[in-house]
């Protein structure tokens, strides 16, 4: 299964590239009124005098190529008004002398601003490349397989042209299971990047360890409480940042999956064939991560069936707080119901559209969703 990954960081740089690429179909309009507009102006009575509209095929040159062209259609566009002039025998004239500066004038202005607007569009290119290439580090796209476990996810930032935000997650393997994490940091968009580096970057550096669940969060919570007062700025109140998690183990030998909830919202169990969206929610979630200190700092692992062909929708409150315009929110475990025997990647975009009709436009949040799959019988213990 392929891994569904919506941004716009990608559409952003591509339309960028393409504002910077050559087009001569821009050229075919302007050189066609450099022709017109002299020819036209022979054939109109003396006191007429039209060539000044050359000026019209600089300025489309100039909105859709770049310096060379801009200056080769004005340069075009000064040898027609000469020659209309010529023609007409009035180019030694008052009124043609200063149209023809006045143009001249305009041409190279044009293609000095289409100069600066060109190399302000390659360092916008680079400049793109660079965060996108800085957001797959910090987010790495989740694999199509982790052991008997198939995946597929959706992510969408909050901000335009922006790949990465609070929402978080990741997957790592053990000898003998399939370990994942989702979250959400408080906040949204680039501000939260810091916190979000830091969950990743401690789940990334203990889960592929054989120590057990609870250990693994107890882990990460003491990672991101260090991480949040250490890279927090003076003026900002660290106690007021923390990360709401999911934390779930899938052993490759037994239909079960561990689940540890740090106040995230509960994943769904789906099951094909049946329009069935069942929460599986923990008795008793912890605290979300950075707030340790207002817990004893153990955890508490609850297991459920996770058989094969079963799947888990796993989800940040982007998707279940999104309001419609009468404040209602998204109906995720309904839509996921009804849509249950969809391919995962057919059911993510399925239900990334349908979120954006409920909001009828844009999301106000990150948005993050991941659906599992456990493709065969466990082996026999």
């Amino acid at each position: 299964m392929s891994t569904v990954t919506m941004t716009n960081s990608v559409a952003g740089k591509l339309r960028a590239r393409w504002q910077a690429a050559p087009r001569p179909r821009w050229l075919i309009a302007p050189v066609m009124l450099i022709v017109a507009i002299p020819v036209a102006d022979g054939f109109l009575p003396p006191d007429v005098h039209i060539a000044h509209l050359l000026v019209v095929a600089v300025a489309i040159t100039a909105m859709g190529t770049g310096p060379r062209a801009t200056a080769l259609v004005g340069a075009l566009a000064v040898l027609a008004l000469i020659s209309a002039g010529v023609v007409r025998r009035t180019l030694a004239t008052e009124s043609v002398v200063v149209e023809l500066a006045a143009l001249t004038v305009l041409c190279a202005l044009l293609a000095f601003f289409t100069h600066l607007r060109e190399g302000r569009e390659r360092e916008l290119v680079r400049v793109r490349s660079v965060s996108d290439a800085a957001q797959r580090v910090v987010l790495r796209p989740l694999p199509e397989r982790a052991g008997p476990v198939s995946l597929a996810s959706a992510y969408r930032s909050a901000e335009a042209d922006t790949g990465i935000g609070g929402d978080l997650y990741a997957v790592a393997r053990t000898s003998g299971s399939t370990r994942l994490v989702i979250g959400d940091v408080r906040g949204k968009g680039l501000a939260t990047i810091s916190d979000t580096a830091i969950v990743l970057g401690a789940f990334r550096a203990a889960a592929h360890r054989e120590m057990p669940l609870p250990d693994l969060v107890a882990y990460v919570e003491d990672a991101v409480r260090w991480g949040l007062r250490e890279f927090s700025e003076p003026a900002e109140d660290a106690p007021e940042r923390f990360v709401t998690a999911v934390v779930l183990d899938i052993p490759d030998d037994r239909p079960l999956v561990h689940v540890i909830s740090c106040g995230h919202p509960p994943p769904l169990l789906l099951r094909r064939g049946t329009a069935t969206a069942t929460t599986l929610a923990v008795p008793e979630p912890a605290p979300p991560l950075g707030l340790g200190g207002i817990s004893d700092g153990t955890y508490s692992t609850t297991a459920f069936p996770f058989a094969a062909g079963e799947r888990l929708l796993l989800y940040t409150d982007g998707v279940t707080e999104a309001r419609d315009s009468r404040g209602v929110f998204y109906p995720l475990a309904e839509r996921a119901a009804a849509w249950a025997d969809h391919r995962p990647e057919h059911l993510l975009r399925r239900i990334a559209a349908d979120l954006e009709a409920h909001v009828g436009g844009r999301l106000h949040d990150d948005m993050a969703m991941i659906i599992l799959e456990r493709n065969r019988e466990p082996a026999a213990a």
